[in-house]
């Protein structure tokens, strides 16, 4: 199964496919219920619902017809997921309740916490909201009593969820933040856990923290949210890359307020007693029926009197008198009260004065009814807009922008000045104030595929007024760490056609004539500069890459929706996939440039992970900063910009976000030469990381 949690799908269905033949002409029966339910996985992780229900249900025949109780409980909990994904909430009810019967029967305490869980999410949909608690608090039990730290995130999201549904924001927002602080303490031990667990923590993790982020703003608790805003870029990661591990700044989560503190304080001794309860329940319940004493049948008819007991009090505190001054007390609560989100804000605003670069962080959240932009400046408290635009005229305007500047069309004037409109018009009195000429930037979803510097305000391009430097986030970023004095240069160039094989995809590289040049020239700015040309370039030069302070390199680079379909090209003819990247060490590197990479290949843009992704891997590996393009441009154009980065990069007190800056300005006002103005040239470089 693992080509099935590496999101090789195609891969995962042939050899489930060959399995199945194999148990059919052997007549092993279990192994073909399994395969059957393993290539229903298959089509439901690519969201064919007919068909993995077509394949579970065959499963669920054969498992019945053999007798197997355990993979009932399963399939059919299988099964009530696939309906409530298809929202059709009552038929999935009526199967979980057929799960939960036989893993109760059976005592399966995994099985009858995940059934729980997935019917407090079916319950909350049809508007059952006690039915729903009382699930959740079961299941919450459960999964303490069983260790299951990814179920209890779940779970605490779902009772969020639930009292969101109901617009009861503070509570909602109470369990969100510690189904957060769970996921973050996981987050540190992720590599202990075997791959397909780290895939099931990732798969909705990042829309809890959206929606916690999003609660937290309508309710204008920015600093908050902007932390929120920052653990979701390293969940993201964590999407992407599979096995992030956490650091000192993420593993606290987020800052828990004293009144959440006494909501949860109330609950716990009710689900302390449900977890003792549970455990004498479920040992009592082993025993067949007709083998129990009658002492101990009765003791099972108290302990379901008091389970039931137990889901009213869980209930009944939420209502509490307690709570309900909590939460009139979470109302009135500023942040500015709370200490541990006062040193948060001290610290951001220290870090902006110490760059010395008149810098402000820029975060946007894309919603699906609405943008909310959080700015940070060096001398006030978070700033926090709204602005009227929703998700698909968003993300249509991407595309637009996409097609339009990428291909070198004229028509990109709309969309470049729309996006200004709804990004930077909002804040730009904020900007004004601060005196901005840094935006330090983190940009959201499918943002990341356009550069900021290429907004355009009917008269002025943004890169014209700002620098713009982007970051992963900032919790995995160093931004004051200055550069080496001595620029010494790796310089590689690709200039032959090439034609590799990746999984199942051809990729055909055409020559790039101009990428040769474009290290001599570099060579001729930085005496120190050592060349790599096509075969030079292979898989132990690598290994050369610490002993300079710039990496650069000149040639193809392909960054996908998945992590498998991502590479960097040797020389060679070979490739280095985003795995072996994450191996790559060169702590002594200061900058990385890859002058020729694409992302959104084919035009399918997805939510820009993979840029995401390449900004890390460069930064773990040790680098300060990385270069890349957004698309592929024309490599003439790249060799001219280049040249033009480093020659002002060379003059020495200027930061590379300015360097690049002044590189794209020439172009603009067609300083390199003529026919480079158009956007299309210039705009695709973006600065990930320290732009020191």
């Amino acid at each position: 199964a693992n080509y099935l949690d590496l999101g090789d799908y195609s891969q995962a269905l042939d050899y489930f496919n060959q399995a199945n033949a194999i148990f059919t002409k052997i007549g092993a029966k279990e192994g073909i219920a399994e395969t059957l339910t393993n290539i229903g996985t298959v089509y439901q992780k690519q969201k064919q619902y007919p068909k993995s229900l077509q394949f579970y249900q065959q499963s669920l025949a054969i498992s019945q017809q053999i007798g197997n109780r355990l993979d009932q409980g399963h399939t059919l909990t299988t099964i009530g997921i696939v309906y409530e994904k298809l929202g059709e909430y009552t038929k999935a009810n009526d199967y979980h309740q057929q799960a939960l019967e036989i893993n109760q029967t059976i005592g399966v305490k995994s099985g009858i916490s995940s059934t729980l869980y997935h019917m407090g999410i079916v319950y909350t949909n049809l508007g059952n909201y006690p039915q729903a608690l009382a699930a959740y608090q079961q299941a919450l039990a459960l999964s303490r009593t069983l260790g299951t730290r990814l179920r209890e995130g779940q779970i605490l999201a779902g009772i969020g969820s639930l009292y969101d549904t109901q617009n009861q924001s503070e509570l909602a927002i109470t369990f969100f933040k510690q189904s957060v602080n769970v996921r973050e303490g996981i987050r540190k031990d992720l590599k202990v856990l075997p791959i397909e667990q780290q895939q099931s923590f990732t798969n909705t993790v990042a829309q809890d923290y959206r929606r916690l982020a999003d609660l937290l703003l309508q309710k204008d608790r920015v600093l908050e949210a902007l932390r929120v805003l920052d653990l979701l870029k390293v969940q993201e990661l964590e999407d992407y890359l599979s096995n992030l591990l956490g650091n000192y700044n993420t593993v606290d989560g987020i800052t828990e307020l004293t009144e959440e503190q006494e909501i949860l304080k109330g609950i716990q001794p009710i689900i302390d007693q449900a977890i003792a309860l549970d455990q004498e329940l479920s040992e009592l319940e082993t025993i067949v029926t007709d083998k129990r004493t009658q002492t101990q049948q009765q003791r099972i008819i108290q302990l379901r009197k008091n389970q039931a007991q137990l889901r009213k009090d869980f209930q009944d505190s939420l209502k509490s008198p307690e709570v309900k001054a909590s939460l009139a007390q979470l109302r009135e609560t500023t942040e500015a009260e709370n200490l541990d989100l006062k040193n948060y804000d001290r610290r951001l605003r220290e870090q902006l004065q110490q760059l010395e670069q008149d810098a402000v962080m820029f975060y946007p959240l894309v919603l699906d009814d609405r943008l909310e932009l959080v700015l940070v400046t060096p001398d006030a408290p978070p700033i926090h807009r709204t602005v009227k635009a929703n998700r698909k005229n968003v993300e249509r305007a991407i595309d637009n922008f996409r097609q339009t500047v990428g291909n070198g069309s004229n028509n990109y004037k709309i969309y470049v000045e729309q996006l200004y409109e709804w990004l930077i018009k909002p804040i730009e009195a904020d900007l004004a104030k601060a005196n901005a000429k840094t935006i330090i930037y983190a940009p959201d979803g499918k943002l990341r595929y356009i550069p900021l510097g290429a907004l355009y305000d009917g008269e002025q391009w943004l890169i014209e007024r700002l620098r713009v430097n982007q970051i992963t986030a900032l919790s995995l970023t160093s931004l004051d760490n200055k550069p080496t004095p001595q620029l010494d240069v790796f310089a590689a160039a690709v200039t032959k056609e090439h034609r590799i094989e990746i999984g199942d995809k051809q990729h055909e590289f055409p020559a790039l004539a101009f990428t040769k040049p474009e290290v001599e020239g570099l060579a001729e700015t930085f005496p120190n500069t050592k060349l790599f040309i096509d075969k030079q370039f292979h898989e132990d030069t690598i290994y050369q890459m610490n002993d300079y302070s710039i990496v650069h390199l000149a040639t193809h680079a392909v960054f996908e929706k998945t992590k498998q379909d991502s590479f960097i090209l040797f020389g060679d003819g070979s490739h280095v996939t985003v795995d072996e990247v994450e191996q790559w060490n060169f702590p002594n590197v200061d900058l990385v440039v890859l002058s020729a990479c694409q992302t959104g290949l084919g035009g399918e843009l997805g939510d820009g992970k993979e840029i995401l992704g390449f900004g890390y891997l460069m930064q773990n590996a040790g680098a300060d900063a990385a270069i890349a393009s957004l698309w592929k441009v024309d490599d003439q154009g790249t060799q001219a910009l280049m040249n033009k980065f480093y020659q002002v990069l060379k003059q020495g007190n200027v930061t590379k976000a300015e360097a690049l800056r002044q590189a794209q300005i020439a172009f603009i006002s067609s300083k390199v030469g003529s026919g480079f103005e158009h956007p299309y040239f210039w705009a695709p470089f973006i600065l990930i990381g320290n732009g020191l």
